[in-house]
């Protein structure tokens, strides 16, 4: 079993010390799903929400939380990062999926900015509908896919479900 990097040997707190890693393009892909009503994705798709274009605003709210990420998460490393995007599927009547793609050249991944954009814009797809639907449920945040670094190419479909 692989240690956990974010803790000394006595078990004291730390940011991983990157500095003698090589740049390299990491890269991560992530996603989320909200569950909701018929009508409130009909609501969105139809862009007929009062509150506005609930898949740009929330795909702006995702990009915008990929900034933030070493804010939210302690031991996160601030990154300069190359890229993000953030977009929806409408996976049948009642899911909505959320994907982000991150990317970085740089001595560290980019999984918890890629997992940070989706929640974010998953809770603001809430935040947008609430008022038409309270039930809403947001499922399955979930890396997809990363590349880059020692540990090289990790995708979801190449590892057994547990």
């Amino acid at each position: 079993m692989p240690q956990l990097s974010h803790f000394d040997d006595s078990g004291a707190s730390r940011m991983v010390d990157v500095g003698g890693k090589p740049v390299t393009l990491r890269r991560a892909r992530a996603e989320a799903v909200v569950r909701m009503q018929p009508e409130t994705l009909r609501l969105i798709t139809d862009r007929k929400l009062a509150k506005g274009d609930v898949f740009e605003v929330a795909r702006l709210a995702g990009i915008m939380a990929t900034k933030r990420t070493p804010e939210l998460i302690p031991l996160c490393h601030s990154l300069g990062l190359d890229s993000a995007q953030v977009d929806f599927e409408v996976l049948d009547d009642v899911r909505l999926r959320v994907v982000a793609v991150v990317s970085v050249q740089g001595r560290t991944g980019v999984e918890m900015e890629a997992l940070t954009a989706v929640s974010v814009a998953a809770l603001t797809v809430y935040d947008m509908c609430k008022a038409a639907d309270r039930g809403m449920q947001i499922e399955s945040i979930r890396l997809l896919e990363k590349e880059g670094g020692k540990s090289g190419h990790w995708t979801r479909a190449s590892q057994p479900e547990a």
